[in-house]
């Protein structure tokens, strides 16, 4: 993106406000902000790397008004932050060594997966649930989290909505404090993946520099712009999207 026309530079100011409100409140805004940059111009594999580091003043918003929701949850955020970060740096390390080739055949796969995922959230709420815990279950926890976190490493597309039904199912609190503990997660993976891709990665600066501000306040102002569309509406148009750009990417 050496010249974006004004187009290019609205249609990225606004879809990262939208990206940054949509990881607050349901995960899935990476499925809006990579179409776009494939849109202008970007191949897949820079617009992921962009994707990724564009995100992170998004999640960074989201953790700073979410912060008192994380109160009391010490041990847990400790142990599964510590996971992520790992994890995270594996799945980064895995997309940088292996051939361009790879992430171009895996890529389509997982926007499909991550983007029918984001469509099922409902109904993983509802299974997820149903049964009652009295406790949280680490021995499954900490590695599932470690395994969502190389997911966010490498891709991230819907990395919330991943780490959201997994909190659900292992961990024992309100859907209210893990959805807090989801976004400080989606901070900590992103971290990572922002050190390891300025150093290693093709990163399209200019592109971020017009991402970045926006996906912040969205990711502030999260649950007040999000809501101005319903949860269905909003959900059904990132999946018919993210599922228009896995049929593009498997057709190129």
């Amino acid at each position: 993106m050496s010249d974006p026309s004004v187009l290019q530079i609205v249609l990225l100011a606004a879809l990262g406000l939208v990206a940054g409100a949509v990881n607050a409140v349901a995960g899935g805004g990476s499925l809006i902000v990579f179409p776009a940059l494939l849109a202008v111009g970007l191949p897949p594999l820079p617009a992921n790397v962009t994707n990724s580091v564009a995100q992170w003043p998004g999640y960074a918003g989201s953790t700073v008004n979410a912060r008192g929701d994380l109160r009391g949850q010490r041990r847990r955020l400790i142990a599964t932050s510590v996971v992520a970060a790992l994890g995270s740096a594996l799945g980064c390390t895995l997309l940088l060594v292996l051939p361009e080739s790879v992430f171009d055949a895996v890529v389509p796969v997982l926007v499909l997966l991550a983007s029918l995922t984001l469509g099922a959230q409902p109904w993983i709420k509802k299974w997820t649930g149903r049964a009652e815990r009295t406790t949280d279950n680490p021995r499954v926890l900490i590695p599932t989290i470690f395994l969502a976190a190389v997911y966010g490493g490498y891709f991230g597309g819907a990395l919330g909505v991943v780490l959201i039904a997994v909190l659900s199912l292992l961990a024992h609190d309100t859907l209210r404090r893990l959805n807090a503990l989801k976004v400080l997660l989606s901070l900590v993976t992103s971290t990572v993946t922002v050190a390891l891709f300025a150093l290693f990665a093709p990163v399209d600066w200019l592109a971020v520099l017009l991402l970045a501000p926006t996906t912040l306040i969205g990711g502030f102002l999260g649950m007040a712009v999000a809501k101005k569309m319903p949860d269905a509406v909003l959900r059904w148009s990132v999946v018919v999207l993210g599922v228009g750009v896995a049929i593009y990417l498997f057709l190129t």
